[in-house]
């Protein structure tokens, strides 16, 4: 019999008191016959993010949302890496609470994945459906100029290098990260350009 998928969903948060409750309720309303966990790593925000979440715990319960969080504010690129020590799925999502990347896309990244045996799956902004939610113009500036540097210096044939909306198989992404030297927003994409380089079937 052919082993059901499990997906554990990471979600770095800092002061996303207002955002957490709502992307968990869409995640849950989105992924109806997956089983999956959502694993909130949150650095020591002040807001109030942490008691949220245990109210959602209680709703949800403590199997489904994992609080883990970490003392500060210690980057994005440790919080992938202290999120995944306590994952449990054989698949990985990593996306933002700050709702730039909307759970409705989950179901399509799961299929993609299954059609097409992929390792990773982005969800790239930039392509018909994958607009950009809450952006303003200056970081959407940024990040496509940073796409378009780190396509003509970088090589990969991935269209979405800085997104942090993607689906790992659980040991590409343990494989990728523990070979990837950068911190914060950097860190995105010098995973995606180690993974092809590496040769792993991105889609």
């Amino acid at each position: 019999m052919e082993q059901k998928n499990n997906y554990s969903i990471i979600v770095p948060t800092y002061n996303e008191r207002l955002n957490i409750a709502l992307i968990v309720s869409l995640i849950f309303k989105h992924l109806r016959d997956v089983d999956f966990e959502i694993i909130v790593v949150d650095d020591g925000s002040p807001d109030g993010t942490q008691e949220v979440v245990k109210q959602l715990q209680k709703l949800y319960g403590e199997d489904h949302i994992l609080l883990r969080p970490r003392p500060k504010k210690l980057g994005l690129g440790t919080a992938y890496i202290h999120g995944l020590k306590h994952a449990s799925g054989n698949f990985v999502v990593i996306m933002d609470a700050d709702l730039s990347h909307h759970p409705k896309y989950l179901p399509s990244f799961i299929k993609k994945q299954s059609e097409t045996g992929a390792s990773i799956v982005t969800g790239t902004r930039y392509v018909k459906g994958g607009g950009v939610h809450g952006w303003n113009l200056m970081r959407k500036l940024t990040s496509r100029g940073a796409n378009v540097l780190a396509q003509t210096l970088l090589w990969p044939g991935v269209s979405d290098l800085t997104g942090s909306f993607r689906l790992y198989k659980k040991s590409v992404l343990e494989d990728v990260i523990s070979s990837c030297v950068s911190k914060g927003y950097v860190f995105q994409m010098e995973m995606i350009v180690r993974a092809s380089r590496k040769g792993y079937h991105i889609e």
